[in-house]
């Protein structure tokens, strides 16, 4: 299964097309309104506008062979603890070896922000990016199917 922390997620086309070629479910979670698919193997989920309603609701679920995409830190650390494959819409692989120093600098990030001390612009999201996010995915699917035993379903 692939979860999607879908609130602006800049690659949900992508997801699909990839998800559609290695057989894999895909769950859009979302605070607001998504396109409906008639794809049986595309889900959506509409969680209360609560704050982290999309992020608890992935959390509760993800785990050993499933793929998490997501650009939100906090979420893809409680992602990788529960086991699952984390990746954020840029490509940028999120897991043990990794997730504790980008969870450190999103909260000095965060700290820089608070106090005046940065701006906190983000950088525009490129093709560079949407290309090597499509590389990273078809690596993450092709190791899920790995890890998902014959007979189960992913």
């Amino acid at each position: 299964m692939i979860y999607v922390d879908a609130d602006a997620c800049p690659v949900k086309p992508e997801v699909l097309k990839v998800a559609e070629r290695h057989g894999l479910e895909v769950t859009l979670v979302a605070n607001s309104g998504l396109r409906p698919s008639r794809d049986p193997m595309i889900h959506n989920v509409i969680v209360s506008g609560a704050f982290d309603a999309a992020d608890d609701w992935i959390a509760e679920r993800a785990g050993p062979g499933d793929i998490v995409i997501t650009a939100d830190v906090p979420l893809a650390g409680r992602c990788v603890r529960a086991g699952a494959l984390v990746t954020g819409p840029t490509g940028r692989v999120f897991d043990e070896s990794n997730i504790g120093m980008a969870t450190a600098m999103r909260d000095l990030g965060q700290h820089l922000r608070e106090t005046g001390e940065s701006k906190g612009y983000n950088a525009a999201f490129s093709p560079r990016d949407r290309s090597k996010f499509l590389e990273v995915l078809d690596r993450l699917c092709r190791r899920a199917k790995s890890m998902t035993p014959p007979g189960d379903t992913p």
